[in-house]
């Protein structure tokens, strides 16, 4: 069976029984005096959030995954099903099961937030079976999240019909995806969204509420290239950074501005920036650190020089994973 599944907590639990095996999850933490749902209403679930561990997901990678959902589940209460799939030359496996729970109580006696997650360990010959097992998993009318995580290939994705249409998000992350994950053939491309785009939610708050100073005439003209820097534990940040000032300031003006990716070799690794270049001696410039959360702007748009030192920062994981979601 996978190390992931055996590295992830839970009480282990007959497949044919995981609702049963939850309610006296339930009953049990509540008898050693643990926050528990006093009934079914007061778990209060919101969504459907299945994590799917891929072949080149580790143990600790599994854990920190696991982790991630929890924190997430704390502040929207889920029904979590994690699947571990087991290699293809792994013999002799059946499917495994595990139940883990816990409540987190607010600030008044009515705020208890509880997420309930369901570990299935699935072998390889039997993932034709898998999305049945899941189906009975989920809670019924709450809207189904799917993130498939670590895929080692992406044709493999292909196998999950159920998920990828059913899922009112898919979330994906480009910065450790396949590099052709953005060319499958998606069967809802519209409910698709990049973890790494929803990490830069602050910068790209920061930037455009920057530039919205400014007109977009005087921000357009003249506007020869736009240039993303990026340090080595970036480059995805760095990328999606360029194809959002793509779609912004692209096609404004007369001029079509030629959009740059550049990786310095003397750029700190966490270092992130934009740069503008004009014709007529206007510039706009964004240099970041993002590991120490310091930024600085530096442009001039022909109404003198301004220079503006600011805060930067990467969402949380959860947080991503809260952006990618709903917004």
């Amino acid at each position: 069976m996978p190390a992931i599944f055996d590295a992830l907590p839970g009480w282990e639990a007959p497949v044919g029984s995981i609702s049963g095996s939850l309610a006296h999850m339930w009953d049990a933490t509540a008898a050693d005096g643990r926050p528990a749902p006093a009934s079914e209403d007061a778990k209060a679930t919101q969504v459907n959030f299945v994590l799917h561990l891929g072949f080149d997901t580790t143990a600790a990678d599994a854990v920190a995954q696991f982790e991630t959902a929890v924190r997430f589940s704390r502040i929207y209460p889920s029904r979590v099903v994690v699947l571990c799939p087991a290699p293809a030359d792994e013999p002799g496996v059946e499917m495994r099961a595990k139940v883990y729970g816990e409540c987190t109580l607010g600030k008044s006696k009515g705020d208890t937030r509880c997420c309930e997650f369901v570990m299935l360990a699935y072998p390889f010959g039997a993932r034709q079976f898998l999305e049945s097992e899941v189906s009975i998993c989920l809670s019924v009318d709450l809207p189904l999240y799917y993130w498939p995580h670590r895929f080692a290939v992406t044709h493999r994705l292909a196998e999950y019909p159920y998920l990828l249409t059913r899922s009112r998000r898919v979330l994906i992350d480009t910065a450790i995806a396949p590099a052709d994950i953005l060319s499958f053939p998606w069967p809802r491309p519209q409910a698709v969204r990049d973890l790494v785009y929803a990490r830069l939610l602050h910068v790209r708050q920061s930037l455009g509420q920057f530039l919205s100073r400014y007109p977009m005439a005087a921000i357009c003209q003249g506007l020869e290239s736009v240039t993303v820097s990026h340090g080595s534990s970036l480059a995805a940040e760095g990328r999606v950074l360029l194809e959002w000032n793509r779609e912004r300031v692209g096609q404004c003006g007369e001029n079509r501005a030629r959009f740059v990716l550049a990786a310095p070799a003397d750029a700190a690794p966490a270092a992130l920036a934009v740069a503008f270049a004009y014709a007529d001696g206007k510039s706009f410039s964004w240099q970041a650190d993002v590991a120490a959360g310091a930024a600085r702007f530096r442009a001039d748009f022909g109404a003198g020089r301004t220079e503006l030192a600011t805060t930067v920062s990467l969402l949380s994981p959860e947080n991503a994973l809260s952006e990618a979601m709903f917004f």
